[in-house]
């Protein structure tokens, strides 16, 4: 029996795709994001890419574990430091910039806003915050992740939340991103078969975190 809410968004997904066409690579994939900053040992995080599928639209939000693992630590950093003294600094007490407009130079117009510096108070709760973040970071914690995907349909697209542990940092393994979604959706393969037992777990990220310090900044 035919679902009619999922009737509709299939059609207006279809409608969307003729009317508003996504410039594609020479491989057929929508690639929002540039790779000059990524070298061939770099660790990546997370990317977006699209591709076509039966004439419509799939978007697919990638992350690697160690991104998931990471946001965990900053939302746990932010648990622990607790509320601040919530001193909306980036809006209250800002100053207002005019630019002169019109000819004889004698009008002025609102062009935009300088924030002042943050309270006191504000700054330590920042500093508590970065200092617990940062040993969160060196020590990790007890987390561990498991490659997933899930999938939703929008009105303009069919999007595919993936965590998958393989590294982007060209077009070439973005596009093998994007055959793993293609190939999840057919139902193709399964992410127990691609990835057999893989966790992220402390380990994983404290020799990610070692890798990263032994490099040289930038």
């Amino acid at each position: 029996m035919k679902n009619p809410h999922y009737e509709y968004l299939g059609r207006r997904m279809r409608e969307y795709h003729r009317t508003h066409q996504w410039r594609l690579s020479d491989g057929g994939l929508y690639i929002p994001h540039a790779y000059s900053n990524m070298g061939p040992e770099s660790l990546s995080y997370w990317d977006d890419v699209g591709f076509i599928l039966n004439g419509r639209r799939i978007i697919v939000w990638w992350q690697h574990p160690r991104h998931v693992y990471a946001e965990a630590i900053s939302s746990m950093a932010w648990e622990e430091a607790g509320d601040g003294p919530r001193d909306n600094w980036l809006w209250e007490g800002a100053t207002k910039n005019y630019k002169i407009v019109g000819k004889s130079s004698k009008r002025k117009k609102l062009s935009s806003f300088t924030s002042r510096d943050p309270s006191a108070a504000q700054t330590q709760h920042y500093a508590k915050l970065h200092q617990i973040e940062e040993r969160l970071t060196h020590d990790g914690i007890e987390l561990k992740v498991q490659p997933s995907w899930k999938w939703e349909r929008l009105r303009w697209a069919m999007g595919v939340s993936l965590v998958a542990p393989m590294e982007v940092r060209n077009e070439q393994e973005l596009a093998k991103v994007a055959r793993l979604a293609r190939e999840l959706i057919l139902q193709k393969t399964t992410l127990a078969q691609e990835f057999p037992g893989f966790v992220y777990d402390r380990a994983s990220w404290l020799r990610d975190h070692a890798v990263l310090a032994a490099r040289p900044p930038c």
